[in-house]
């Protein structure tokens, strides 16, 4: 496949501009959905696709779809689709999904110009809020898209300052009609940085993923008793946050060591806030998140019971008491093994390495598993450095991963 390396730079660099934020290295971007950055991103991405003769339309819920039929496909079959999103973390970098969105349209021209006759159309997607920094918890687009989440209810969510996606989408003129409906497509692949170091720590351009890992993110209360911090002595104190700390260190170590959970698996606390949160007052309670991941839910219950557990013991051992709020949860994804095999196929076919690895980030793809084929495919991270300015993938990479998709883009729409 004859990617346009220069092309797809300029369509990046592009977008990059769009919420670009000062960064003393790299190229940062915060582009939070329903802003005026991606408002022109939004523009900037159907335009390209126009250009390239794709017909675009937008659902109710913002997501972006420019559509490929040519006279060799039958326009009742089901699409074969990519992309992935265009909104960002705060100062994150440009390559966390305008990367996948490119790369798809990049796809569609070199087939274009390839003469490819495609029997089933092919779709380029940019899914609204994946990273949910602004509204809800991330996946929105995609949720709605196949149907874990109402039109309603995603465009009742509000930010924190009381404004509904569906108001900030009409807003920037991007609350379409209709919904974008994947269980129609025959298959969905996306391409995604890695934010991981595997790839170029193994000299490969390209990662075949097998699985995404699953995702439990549970909210925490630990309740004490606010008092004085220079009266109160240490024997009578019921220190939230002296308990807290304990849980956060049996949280990590129920990562280690334990027959039941994987090397694999990852527990974090990520988010505390305590109260009062003065220097001169003993903390009266900490609320704080877990979240936890493996490829194997045992895995994840496994480091769940001992979160729990820890919590009864320190109800046991301390003046304070605990709640617990199993908040979401997601399991474990396969991907598809026919698409795997069509990836496969296709960077041997172009001369790219690959390598089989899993995902230990969520993306839209886990929630397109649920009703069609999926496939994932990942581009160096240089450093590992993703949601960061230094965020980076070499032109050559993002172009062989193109080159990538392109063939298997190719091979599955004319099966």
């Amino acid at each position: 496949m004859d990617v346009n390396r220069e092309r797809l730079e300029s369509d990046l660099r592009a977008t990059a501009e769009f919420g670009a934020v000062p960064a003393a290295e790299g190229l940062g971007r915060t582009v939070l959905t329903g802003t005026t950055a991606d408002r022109r991103a939004r523009e900037f991405l159907c335009e390209r696709l126009r250009d390239a003769g794709l017909d675009v339309r937008v659902d109710e819920v913002g997501n972006v779809v420019g559509r490929w039929c040519p006279g060799s496909a039958d326009p009742d079959a089901g699409a074969v689709a990519t992309g992935s999103h265009l909104d960002s973390v705060p100062e994150g970098g440009i390559f966390d999904g305008p990367l996948g969105v490119y790369a798809g349209l990049e796809a569609v021209r070199a087939l274009q110009e390839a003469g490819v006759e495609p029997s089933r159309p092919v779709e380029v997607v940019s899914f609204t809020e994946e990273e949910g920094q602004r509204f809800g918890g991330g996946l929105i687009g995609s949720g709605v898209a196949v149907g874990d989440l109402s039109l309603d209810d995603a465009l009742s969510i509000e930010d924190d300052g009381g404004i509904p996606l569906g108001d900030a989408l009409a807003d920037i003129g991007y609350r379409g009609e209709g919904r974008l409906d994947a269980s129609e497509w025959d298959a969905w692949l996306e391409v995604h940085v890695e934010q991981s170091g595997r790839l170029v720590d193994a000299g490969v351009p390209a990662g075949v993923v097998t699985s995404i890992v699953g995702l439990t993110r549970c909210h925490v209360e630990i309740v004490g008793e606010a008092d004085h911090a220079g009266t109160t002595s240490m024997a009578e104190r019921a220190d939230a946050l002296a308990a807290a700390g304990e849980f956060v260190v049996d949280v990590e170590a129920a990562t280690d060591g334990r027959p039941e959970v994987l090397d694999t698996a990852v527990a974090t606390v990520g988010r505390l806030t305590v109260s009062p949160n003065a220097p001169n007052v003993i903390p009266g309670s900490v609320e704080l998140t877990v979240d936890v991941r493996d490829v194997d839910y045992g895995s994840i219950e496994a480091i769940t019971d001992a979160a729990r557990e820890s919590l009864s013991r320190l109800e046991r051992e301390r003046p304070v008491e605990t709640t617990f709020d199993h908040a979401w949860d997601r399991r474990p994804v396969e991907m598809s093994p026919r698409l795997r095999g069509a990836l496969r196929d296709a960077g041997e076919a172009e001369g790219v390495g690959t390598l089989d690895l899993h995902s230990g980030a969520g993306h839209d793809t886990m929630h397109v598993a649920r009703v069609t084929d999926t496939a994932l495919l990942f581009a160096p991270s240089v450093d590992g450095v993703s949601h960061n300015p230094r965020e980076w993938t070499e032109w050559e990479d993002c172009a062989a991963v193109t080159r990538v998709l392109a063939r298997a883009i190719a091979d599955v729409a004319t099966e």
